[in-house]
């Protein structure tokens, strides 16, 4: 499957019987072409191709958007919310910004869900227990305004890493949310995180590491950057 398909799901469980249930795996399942979405600001419309991978089963789609913080927002508007899905259909999200104007001096970040509920032939279980899942797809978003400096491309290198007792701080001077990835402190390899505009978030660093730290970012296409170098201060 293309890295650009986001493959991690959370899991609902629905049971229509209590007690001793069996459950039947599904082969295929619904997938998003991109694991992330640069909205930019301004503009009237975004788009995101679903496809529904199985060749033999159906899935009722419904897709929303939500506030960093996991509450519903309000300000976009995802259209069809809700549809059926055939077996090897591919069908197109729009997803339209609607809310108050957008922050001019840094990205905003929502997350995109799409849930995928597996259509169930009320004959064939008739009378048995049955254990149903609906996966669910979150992806970043993110709103970005016009004219941000520096570049996105130019942006990694402009991280700052800072030794804090045992913690390592990684400052992000830039207007992006920078999600850093295989990050390596001297010997050491730390938690992959991702780092808000203006901001920092910090890491445990074992006592005594030195020398460099070697890390990558991911792009606007959801692909890991070349690695990059800095010092810590």
């Amino acid at each position: 499957m293309s890295a650009h398909f986001l493959r991690n799901t959370v899991c609902a469980l629905v049971m229509s019987a209590a007690g001793l249930m069996s459950c039947s795996s599904i082969a295929g399942g619904i997938s998003l072409a991109g694991t992330r979405i640069v909205y930019p600001a301004g503009q009237k419309q975004s788009t995101l191709s679903v496809r529904n991978t199985s060749d033999q089963v159906s899935f009722m789609v419904q897709s929303w958007v939500e506030q960093a913080d996991g509450r519903k927002s309000q300000d976009f508007v995802v259209t069809p919310p809700l549809y059926v899905s055939g077996p090897g259909n591919e069908n197109t999200l729009r997803i339209m910004y609607t809310g108050a104007p957008a922050r001019t001096d840094r990205e905003t970040l929502y997350y995109l869900n799409t849930k995928a509920i597996p259509s169930v032939d009320k004959k064939s279980i008739e009378g048995k227990n049955v254990l149903m899942l609906a996966a669910i797809t979150r992806i970043k978003l993110f709103v970005r305004p016009a004219g941000l400096t520096p570049e996105v491309d130019k942006a990694p290198d402009a991280l700052v890493f800072h030794r804090a007792g045992d913690r390592l701080q990684i400052v992000n001077p830039t207007p992006y949310y920078l999600t850093v990835v295989q990050i390596k402190a001297g010997d050491s390899k730390l938690a992959d995180t991702m780092v808000p505009p203006k901001g920092s978030v910090s890491l445990p660093l074992k006592a005594g590491v030195k020398g460099p730290v070697l890390y990558r970012t991911i792009n606007d296409f959801g692909a890991a950057t070349v690695q990059h170098h800095a010092e810590i201060k």
